[in-house]
Formats: structure tokens, C-alpha cells, sequence
């Protein structure tokens, strides 16, 4: 994964889950959060973080958060690059040896998993979680807990009581 149109920006606030003001060659700008997690010990006043220019002029905004620097680390902000990560380590051969189908987005009973896999007679549902949270060195998962969670994890034991594989990958971003 890469990013172009990426510049370095200091975070101001947060005043909802999706926008953030940010201090841009010291304009206020505002930003398109793409993680909406609580992400307080990360969205600090001050911090340095990192935006990217979009290319799309019908948007409301013109920036999306991508990272974060918290101390010597930088994380990444972007809540869609763990599923697209997984995905394309997927193809590269890892987890499963020859694959015939990967389809994100697929339902299952009453949930939504991130991505289905079929490999000969393998068939797998696989949930993918991306993680911000650090303390003391130590990632953390979850950072806020949800009975939507809960509810996934649940439906992912359902499915392999039915016989799928069921998979929890849970991507470090930092």
C-alpha cells in the first residue's frame, strides 16, 4: 500500500467522528477523519499528523487524516487499508494456497464479514479489525467495546459450527 498527495499537518480537534480541524502552512483546514474510533490518546491538540490531498473536486472536504505520529510511532488513521492489507496478502499466497475466490463484504446469517475465501473445498469468512491503541508499548484490542463485535464474533463461531473456517486477523497499524 501507498499514498501519494501526503502532507504533514498539526491536528487542532475533533469536534465530530468524521471531521477534524487541522493547522495546514498555517491555514485551518478541515479534515475527513477516515477512522471513526474514539482515537482520543491519538487526536491530541498539537500532534503531528499527516493528510492526503484528494483528487476528487466534488468532495466536501479536500483532506483525509491518513496517520498520527504519538511518540516515536507512527500509526496509521486509515480504517479501510487493514481489509485492502489482508486482501492483497491473501492473493500473495499467505493463509491459503491457491485461491479461486475472494469476495469482500459477504453476508452470513446476520453479519457482514469482511472478506470470503474459497480455496479448493476451503471456505472461510474472515473478519478483519485494525488497531490504534498502544499503552506502555503494548497494542490493544479492542479500543472501545461493541455489542456489533460481539455480535461478529458470535456469527464467526455459527459459521464454523457450519463447517466454514473462521477467522479473527486483527492488522497492527503502526
Amino acid at each position: 500500500m501507498r499514498y501519494d498527495r501526503i502532507y504533514k499537518a498539526k491536528f487542532i480537534e475533533r469536534p465530530n467522528r468524521f471531521i477534524a480541524y487541522a493547522e495546514l502552512n498555517g491555514k485551518k483546514e478541515t479534515v475527513h477523519v477516515k477512522n471513526t474510533g474514539r482515537c482520543a490518546e491519538l487526536l491530541r491538540p498539537g500532534a503531528d499528523i499527516y493528510i492526503q490531498e484528494s483528487d476528487n473536486p466534488s468532495r466536501k472536504t479536500r483532506w483525509d487524516l491518513i496517520a498520527v505520529k504519538k511518540g516515536s510511532r507512527m500509526i496509521n488513521m486509515d480504517s479501510q487499508i487493514p481489509n485492502k492489507v489482508v486482501k492483497e496478502w491473501i492473493e500473495q499466497g499467505n493463509l491459503f494456497g491457491n485461491v479461486t475466490l475472494i469476495r469482500p463484504e459477504t453476508v452470513y446469517k446476520n453479519s457482514r464479514f469482511d472478506l470470503y475465501v474459497e480455496s479448493g473445498k476451503r471456505k472461510a469468512f474472515i473478519e478483519v479489525k485494525g488497531v490504534t491503541l498502544e499503552e506502555n508499548n503494548i497494542v490493544r484490542f479492542p479500543d472501545a467495546p461493541t455489542e456489533r463485535g460481539i455480535k461478529h464474533l458470535c456469527e464467526l463461531m455459527h459459521a464454523a459450527a457450519d463447517g466454514y473456517e473462521a477467522y479473527l486477523l486483527l492488522v497492527i497499524q503502526m
